[in-house]
Parts: structure tokens; sequence; C-alpha cells
């Protein structure tokens, strides 16, 4: 099932999308939270399949499917192969250590810079004009999660959203750690929706992209992750616990703007698109 949070006629809406028709499970300022409430109640998504009216999807805005989460987004840093030699090789990591992390890089954006699908990147807040992108693939947790094995960890997911987790790179580069330079508002788009597990078998194959006014610049998939989703889940949670709706972006593949020379940073007019296969496209104007 695809769970969507919209907006039509000025009212915030909640529901399933089937068919390019939402069934409405919720109406007004409650929609803001019901897809995150669902989830956190651990019942399922049957009863949302019972809605009491329709709306057709091209008469509404998306908004983020969670567009308040509770926490803040984990993220996973430097977690495909050529993306993290592509960041060793640039100015931009000044660290010494091995490209290849031996464990995963976490860091969290904040909840404020989630924005929904066509909603701009206000790229004028990065006072240091070096706005990237970072197409991922999200994972949203079903249930409580702690101490949970790699084996064990499918039993954890509800279901997959896309990200960019778009990036101040010199604000980055000059606090020496990642949250600040990407948690600017604007800085999260996400969607365009939740897609539940079962509707997407054999997720390693599938692939994940980003174009930038058009072009392809990422192009790769799951196959390529150096900790596979169900590592990320054990690691996440041998010390911590995972609550039901928390969002893990999985990490970026090769072709951010700071791996060209020189580096192809967003700026105002330009146009973002993540994709993946079976959740769709993630699209946003950059101001």
């Amino acid at each position: 099932m695809r769970l969507i949070t919209c907006e039509h006629n000025g009212v915030i809406i909640a529901g399933v999308l089937s068919d390019d028709q939402i069934i409405v499970k919720a109406e007004g300022d409650a929609a803001i939270y019901a897809v995150r409430q669902m989830i956190e109640q651990e019942q399922g998504v049957t009863p949302w399949l019972s809605g009491n009216a329709t709306i057709p999807l091209n008469a509404v805005q998306l908004l983020a499917p969670i567009p308040d989460p509770r926490r803040n987004i984990f993220c996973v840093g430097l977690n495909y192969h050529d993306h993290a030699e592509e960041y060793h090789a640039s100015d931009f990591d000044k660290s010494d250590k091995p490209s290849i992390a031996s464990a995963p890089v976490i860091f969290t954006k904040a909840t404020t810079s989630v924005i929904g699908p066509d909603a701009p990147i206000r790229s004028g807040l990065d006072y240091s004009n070096s706005v990237d992108y970072e197409g991922e693939l999200c994972v949203v947790i079903k249930k409580t999660a702690h101490q949970v094995k790699a084996e064990a960890a499918e039993d954890y997911i509800f279901g997959y959203t896309l990200l960019n987790d778009v990036t101040a790179r010199r604000i980055q580069q000059d606090h020496n750690q990642w949250f600040l330079g990407k948690s600017l508002d604007s800085f999260a788009p996400m969607g365009p929706a939740i897609v539940t597990a079962d509707e997407l078998p054999d997720m390693g194959s599938r692939q994940i992209s980003t174009t930038v006014n058009g072009e392809l610049r990422q192009q790769s998939t799951l196959s390529q992750l150096i900790f596979d989703i169900p590592t990320l889940i054990e690691t996440l949670t041998k010390t911590m616990t995972l609550l039901p709706g928390d969002i893990i972006a999985t990490g970026t593949p090769v072709g951010v703007g700071l791996g060209f020379t020189p580096p192809k940073f967003l700026k105002a007019g330009d146009h973002v698109t993540v994709s993946f296969d079976g959740i769709g496209d993630l699209s946003n104007p950059v101001i």
C-alpha cells in the first residue's frame, strides 16, 4: 500500500493511494500526524482501506508522508562504495580516516528540515553557497526495536520512502560535523509516499537515481551498499531503541555535486528529482 499526506483545497488529508485515487482516512490538522500515529499504534494499514471518501491524486498537493516526524531522521554517511571514495578524494574530507568506514557512520537531520514533493529547497539559507543533493532510500520502522539482530530486521520494517539529503557542504566542513550543514530548513525533501514493505520485494536489485535539470547525476542499486539495511538496524538498536515511525536514510550513491571538478552545487532555478523503482519520483525546485 502507498500511504500519503497531502493538501486539498487548503485542508490537510492523509490516506491510501489506490489507482490514482486517495482513500481519505483523516482530514484537518490531525491529518498531519495521522500516518505517523497509525504506524505507532502498530495495527497495520488494513483499517485505512475503509475511508469515507476518495479524491483524485491530480487534485492534491503532496506533502511529506510524515510531515512532522517524532524524532530526527537517522542518516547513514558514506554508505555506497563509490561515493565513499568520491568524498574521500574531494577537498571537503579533511579527516585522515580510510575512505571505507569500518562501521556505519550515523548522524541525524532535524525534523524542521522536512518538506514534501514540489516544495522549494531554499538555497538562499546557505550563506556558504555550497548546496548539494543526495538521493537516498529511507526505511520506516514498524515497531519498537531494541537489540535486533540483522537476520530479524525485516520484521521491523514498515515500508520505504525517498529523501533528498540536501547538504550545505562548506557549513558541514567548517563545523567538523554534519548536523548543521544538513539540517537547514527545507533541506530534507521526503516522499512521494510510504510504500509498505510487502510491495517491494527484491530490494537489492532496485535502482535509485538522481537528476538535476534532467541530467542524470546518480544511479545505483542497493546491492552497492557498504552496510545493508539489516546491518544498519542491528547497529542502531544494539545500544538504543528505535520507535515506530522512525526514519532511517540509508546513504547516497556516487555522483553528488562535490564530486565534480569544479563542484556542481545547486543554485536557484535548478530542479532535482530522486527516483526509485517501485516508489516513484521526489521532485523539488531550488530557490
